[in-house]
């Protein structure tokens, strides 16, 4: 039996600990970041339907020798998307997509392995205290299921139409960056020094819930843009501000029921992205406004700067891929500004909320 002088000597290591555990979640952040944008790479160069095969602890060393790789390219050709679109590739031209897909799934074993082992020896060792154990183990379930949930993505390209769901993409990239907004949340909370008591006021509040919203409209932002990739509809009108000569282009409705149209029009998908562009710039500026009247900490003011310079290149990034007409560097760049606003508009959030 466990006495109350062990626990708190525990509570103590674990304490100490804070840091470490912090740099581990930390360094895990940054290679589910780079795992995003890999797999942006990985979406812009078709490459995702390459590996055929679904071998989650197996498998880990690619084709090595002619014949592994004329076996990998032959079980490839068995597939809706060489029968159809790729018919005639070469087997060099087969490799080149093959080690995009290749290196995500591999990174995406190594973040497994950087997230669970460090786990189990904090844990077992004492060093993450009782109340964050549920919330890390509940983001470790969260990544394991990422790895279900991109196989799924991966098997709805195998069948009949050679290119995944754009849903099925749009989850795949939203529970990614719900990995990463809990992994810095956690972070950042055992980063923190101790909590100050002081009361709310009420535009205290406000801006608190205006945090939320950001987050939130942010992360919806994320997932139109998941639709947008997934229907490739980055491609229909490729001017700005508008969309050639319209402002409301006349196929925004063409699919009935109308509610189809957000989801499945390329134009429509296109068009409330940029729609959800205007939102996030406006809420933003009026997070700034009201925060000028409110007594910031010095800590959560400058997240809330790095939060709008962050939004200024992530719309700069999205306007020049539009224009340029979705070149792959600008377009993994343009994933992964949307990483550097969440993490920020996560960032700000959190410093709100610590009080």
């Amino acid at each position: 039996m466990t006495t109350s002088g062990e626990m708190e000597s525990n509570d103590g290591h674990a304490v100490r600990a804070r840091p470490m555990v912090a740099a581990w979640l930390l360094v895990v952040a940054a290679m589910v970041t780079a795992m995003v944008m890999l797999g942006g790479a990985t979406r812009l160069t078709h490459s995702g339907l390459s590996m055929v095969q679904w071998q989650p602890l197996m498998g880990t060393l690619p084709p090595l020798n002619e014949a592994d790789w004329l076996d990998t390219f032959n079980k490839y050709k068995q597939y809706p998307e060489y029968q159809k679109i790729n018919q005639g590739m070469t087997l060099s031209e087969f490799k080149g997509i093959f080690y995009y897909e290749y290196s995500h799934r591999v990174l995406g074993r190594g973040i497994g392995l950087v997230f669970a082992v460090p786990f189990l020896w904090f844990l077992l060792t004492g060093r993450i205290e009782r109340r964050r154990r549920a919330a890390i183990f509940a983001l470790f379930v969260l990544g394991g299921l990422q790895g279900l949930i991109g196989w799924w993505m991966v098997k709805s390209g195998l069948v009949d139409r050679p290119d995944v769901s754009h849903y099925r993409l749009t989850v795949h990239l939203g529970v990614a960056f719900l990995i990463l907004g809990g992994l810095i949340w956690v972070a950042l909370d055992l980063l923190a020094k101790a909590r100050t008591a002081v009361a709310a006021t009420a535009g205290d509040r406000g801006l608190r819930a205006l945090s939320w919203l950001a987050v939130v409209l942010v992360f919806l932002q994320v997932l139109s843009g998941g639709l947008v990739a997934g229907l490739d509809a980055g491609f229909v009108y490729n001017s700005f501000p508008m969309m050639n000569e319209y402002w409301l282009p006349p196929e925004l409705a063409e699919l009935t029921p109308w509610w189809l149209n957000m989801l499945e029009n390329v134009v429509t998908v296109q068009f409330d992205h940029r729609i959800g562009a205007y939102l996030c710039t406006l809420l933003f500026l009026g997070l700034w406004f009201k925060a000028r009247s409110i007594v910031l900490d010095p800590a959560a003011r400058l997240a809330l700067n790095l939060m709008l310079v962050a939004l200024g290149v992530q719309l700069a990034l999205g306007v020049a891929t539009l224009l340029l007409i979705i070149p792959v560097s600008l377009a993994v760049l343009h994933q992964g500004g949307a990483l550097l606003l969440f993490a920020a508009t996560v960032n700000f959030s959190w410093r709100l909320h610590r009080t």
